[in-house]
């Protein structure tokens, strides 16, 4: 066996196991043409993500039938805007169609965020799985929206608004040149503006090829069950959590 069919049959167990750069071999003093080329193609589609916009007109098509759909937007006036003023994204726009809910349900928002791309691809799919599950944490939907340019934190000021308990923010992350889909979930109980990031509790890596979307609604599903049996989210909720019998 030559030195570099021995180098690829060592690595072939490491590159199953992750989708990152490892083992791609060399030609001279650069990559091989083909780890050039998906690097370049990785990086391309990362660019897409960011620089994409959220089709909110079909994806409350796609959603209509979970219950009631509202519509938002940050303070943010364009996609340039949104990557050079995070503070902006942060704050709630004028642009702000709430469904009316009464107190104390869920509010679940879905944010372009960094990568509408992962929205498009993950966020139905957790939601289908997540709505139905709601019956089993005592919180009652409030209602989804759809936030454009919208930070973490827009999603704690959209279910203040409407008067909710918690809310989960579902959020394209930043893309890498691994991933370019990968959709995050930001859960919070009695969601404020201002919120710190400790008070959240996240989950990451939401797509095909991490989290896949039903395990990611199971998990919600289970954190929202015991955010309410708590009264806390983020490391608040591990901290009481810790001084409880198991339910």
């Amino acid at each position: 066996m030559s030195g570099k069919s021995r180098t690829e049959a060592l690595m072939a167990p490491l590159k199953a196991m992750t989708e990152a750069r490892i083992g791609m071999g060399r030609s001279g003093g650069g990559l091989p043409t083909r780890a050039s080329l998906a690097f370049a193609l990785d990086h391309a589609r990362a660019k897409e993500a960011v620089w994409s916009e959220m089709d909110r007109t079909k994806l409350a098509e796609t959603l209509a039938d979970l219950g009631p759909i509202g519509f938002a937007s940050s303070r943010v006036s364009g996609r340039e805007e949104y990557l050079t003023r995070p503070d902006l994204g942060r704050l709630l726009g004028d642009e702000a169609d709430l469904p009316g809910a009464e107190p104390g349900g869920l509010a679940i928002v879905v944010a372009d965020g960094l990568s509408a791309t992962a929205v498009e691809l993950n966020a139905a799919a957790v939601l289908r799985a997540l709505v139905p599950a709601l019956g089993d944490t005592g919180l009652p939907l409030a209602g989804i929206v759809l936030a454009r340019q919208a930070r973490v934190a827009l999603g704690d000021e959209i279910a203040q608004r409407m008067g909710a308990a918690a809310a989960v923010t579902l959020i394209g992350e930043r893309p890498g040149l691994s991933a370019s889909d990968s959709l995050g979930a930001y859960i919070s109980w009695a969601p404020r503006p201002g919120m710190p990031n400790a008070d959240r509790t996240c989950i990451s890596n939401i797509r095909s090829g991490g989290l896949v979307p039903d395990l990611a609604a199971a998990q919600i599903a289970r954190l929202l069950k015991d955010m309410k049996r708590v009264g806390a989210s983020g490391l608040e909720m591990k901290a009481r959590l810790a001084t409880l019998p198991a339910p």
